[in-house]
């Protein structure tokens, strides 16, 4: 592993979604009984992926399952192996640490594939096809922050039930919120997400189900990330009891 000692610690989100080569995975394995930072990470990674991926998932369409095994026949086979050579196998090394953000979201691509495949293969309407758009632009966005050296992950459990998640990194100023079981709000009723800056509340998107969205404003001057029910349209400031205030990383 070709890396500065300051430099394993990066490492962490990769290992956790089997994203480096067998060297790599092995000298890190060897460092991770001596590191509480990187085991930390790594389960907070394991986590976070495995709430991503739950939040993002969709049931397939009923005929799904009948068009995919009809179209088995048409599938071209893939070519034979050949064996890589020494340049190819650098090659490899280097592909592979370039798609390492692809890697961290690859449990979020595994729970929305089928939906995107319906849309993208079948076209059954333009709908569908915007739908896969949206889901492509959220694992980019969540993968490139999930890949951010400094991201850290909090979890928080809101006084409805709901399960929650924000990763946050203050280099990229970014943030996603994750919830997994909302439930339903009342008619004229919407979830929005808040963030307490020294104090104030300021409002930081909505979230009307399960799943992740982006926070908007300036996190890395923010402590705190709320999330309340609000009259359809948002409001400027709560109105009503915090669901949730979930502290973030300093």
């Amino acid at each position: 592993m070709n890396q500065h000692r300051s430099d394993v610690h990066t490492l962490a989100a990769a290992y956790a979604l089997d994203a480096l080569d067998p060297v790599e995975r092995e000298d890190f394995a060897a460092h991770l009984p001596h590191c509480e930072d990187c085991r930390r990470d790594v389960e907070e990674f394991e986590a976070t992926a495995a709430r991503l991926a739950g939040a993002a998932a969709q049931d397939p369409p009923p005929a799904l399952k009948q068009r995919t095994m009809a179209a088995v026949d048409g599938v071209r086979q893939l070519p034979p192996r050949v064996p890589a050579t020494g340049g190819a196998h650098r090659t490899t090394r280097f592909l592979r640490r370039k798609a390492v953000p692809l890697a961290l979201a690859a449990s979020v691509a595994a729970a929305v594939s089928f939906a995107g495949l319906a849309a993208w293969q079948h076209q059954e309407s333009q709908d569908a096809r915007r739908q896969a758009q949206r889901a492509e632009r959220q694992l980019d966005s969540v993968s490139t922050l999930l890949a951010a050296p400094d991201a850290r992950t909090v979890h928080g459990r809101a006084t409805n039930g709901a399960l929650t998640t924000v990763v946050s990194s203050d280099r990229q100023n970014r943030a996603v919120f994750t919830a997994t079981g909302l439930p339903t709000p009342a008619d004229g009723m919407t979830y929005q997400l808040w963030l307490d800056r020294d104090g104030a509340m300021r409002p930081a998107g909505f979230i009307p189900a399960d799943g992740t969205v982006p926070l908007d404003g300036d996190i890395a001057h923010a402590g705190a990330v709320g999330l309340t029910l609000e009259p359809a349209g948002g409001s400027s400031q709560p109105t009503t009891t915090p669901l949730l205030l979930l502290t973030l990383p300093a």
